[in-house]
């Protein structure tokens, strides 16, 4: 016999898939995951934000290409102090 909460979550999950469609369902699961892992770093006081290693300045190399990337930076090409360089003019100009 199936219990009334489980009824519900089956519904609510039926409903979102409905709603959301299948493309945007792994998108919402990826946001929540994120969301989890930052409210659990901030009640642990860690301070990180990045779980990859990061050599340099605290910054891993992912990070570095979506900054770069955001401010309109040619990435290729470019070593990873010269395209953290160009980050440091561009930002310090605004």
């Amino acid at each position: 016999m199936v219990d009334i909460p489980t009824l519900a979550i089956i519904g609510v999950v039926i409903v979102v898939f409905i709603v959301l469609g299948p493309k945007k369902i792994p998108e919402l699961a990826r946001a929540l995951g994120m969301a989890k892992k930052e409210f659990t770093e901030g009640t642990q006081g860690t301070g990180t934000t990045s779980s990859t290693p990061s050599s340099g300045a605290g910054m891993g190399e992912d990070d570095l290409m979506v900054a770069a990337k955001r401010l309109g930076i040619s990435t290729e090409g470019k070593t990873r102090e010269q395209i953290s360089a160009e980050i440091v003019r561009k930002t310090a100009g605004a």
